[in-house]
């Protein structure tokens, strides 16, 4: 049913029904979620409070702080980000419709998408791998130095054992090593796959951090303006006078400084801009009809806020975040290039960069490991900004609009 409004506008009248299926299942979700992190909890309780030190979670794996906040982060994208768009199909194949039509934007989501996969498998993957490389790369001990990647030749020489065809003392690039061997007999592409699970560490953890912070501070201070505005948007001046870098540094200097304190504390100082930017859209919002609607229909200002005001900033946040996410990622690796990092920073992308560059081999040979990370890195940072600004086309039709 479908009557006009005092404006001329058609409106269509609420399917009650379908919005009390919607609570039940965001109601089932939140309990899904409150039971999963209880037992996360429970289980980070059990492992540092009751097993004794040095004694590792389980036989295969010991689980470090840094992998507790990323099972966490897991959990929160999965609840939130993964089962929302598979319950709204509809909408995410309008999407996906829309985001299509940009050709750069499919292939910046599709290498995204890569990415994920490669931090969340790529370690588990990656002893396997090794495992088949040693057992065919035909060295002693252990894998060949300095081999070239696959298309591209070096002396040799220079290698302690070309695993590829040799012409005219020329060793030639083999698919065993695509992107090549270290000067101590690593493989340059196991190297990049670690490394990008402190990548997707550093950008799923602090989007969890800047999310729910920017979030509700933002949409607090737009709804319910005067003091309590006022006050927190002053508290985000002060901490956005705080230097995160300068913070780290005195951190590193007092303290044994793992990666997750290093992300704990980027992400904590760092969802200020977008909290600001979450108020400017709330404030817009706020004297929306819709939310006027569910005012004079006896809605609380918590529900308002829940319901009406949150869903219609979502799409502000996640793009602010996907363009913050790069930013975060090039700190820690300049931080690891420097030395500067954490002292388990040896998996960083940052890290496998420092360590050829600064080879007696270099750049004569080992550019192809330097060269391949940074080519890895240049392409996460430009396909997450990419994203990011189709994702603000997308979600955003005023933007639409505008360029229409």
């Amino acid at each position: 049913m479908a009557g006009a409004s005092s404006d001329g506008v058609v409106a269509e009248s609420v399917q009650w029904e379908t919005l009390d299926d919607d609570r039940r299942l965001a109601t089932r979700r939140t309990w899904a979620f409150a039971g999963t992190v209880v037992a996360l909890l429970v289980a980070f309780l059990y492992d540092y409070a009751v097993l004794p030190e040095g004694r590792a979670t389980f036989e295969w794996w010991d689980v470090s702080l840094l992998d507790w906040l990323f099972l966490l982060a897991l959990v929160v994208f999965a609840f939130y980000v993964v089962v929302p768009l598979a319950r709204n199909s509809r909408m995410t194949r309008y999407y996906w419709r829309q985001l299509r039509t940009d050709r750069l934007a499919t292939a910046s989501f599709a290498y995204v998408c890569l990415f994920f996969l490669a931090g969340l498998f790529g370690p588990v993957l990656a002893a396997p791998i090794e495992e088949y490389m040693l057992a065919h790369d035909g060295a002693y001990g252990g894998m060949s130095s300095l081999q070239p990647p696959v298309g591209f030749t070096t002396s040799a020489f220079a290698t302690s054992h070309c695993v590829g065809a040799v012409t005219n003392d020329v060793c030639h690039g083999t698919w065993l090593h695509p992107l090549g061997t270290t000067g101590a007999g690593r493989d340059v592409a196991l190297l990049i796959l670690r490394g990008s699970r402190v990548a997707l560490q550093i950008a799923l953890i602090t989007s969890m951090l800047v999310v729910p912070l920017a979030t509700v501070v933002g949409t607090v201070a737009a709804y319910f303006g005067g003091r309590v505005d006022e006050a927190l948007m002053r508290y985000v001046d002060v901490q956005q006078a705080i230097p995160p870098f300068f913070v780290y540094l005195v951190a590193r200097a007092m303290y044994h400084v793992e990666l997750a304190l290093m992300i704990l504390i980027f992400g904590l100082l760092n969802w200020g801009g977008v909290a600001r930017l979450v108020r400017s859209e709330a404030l817009q919002k706020r004297d929306a009809q819709f939310v006027q609607a569910a005012r004079n229909a006896g809605c609380s200002r918590l529900a308002v806020v829940r319901r009406h005001v949150v869903p219609n900033v979502s799409s502000t946040v996640l793009t602010a975040v996907t363009l913050q996410v790069p930013t975060l990622i090039i700190i820690e690796t300049t931080l690891s290039f420097l030395k500067l990092g954490p002292l388990t920073a040896y998996r960083s992308w940052g890290y496998v960069i420092q360590t050829a560059m600064f080879n007696d081999y270099f750049p004569t040979w080992l550019w192809w490991q330097s060269g391949a990370t940074v080519l890895v890195l240049i392409l996460t940072t430009v396909s997450f900004n990419v994203l990011g600004d189709a994702l603000r086309d997308v979600l955003d039709p005023r933007v639409e609009g505008v360029n229409d």
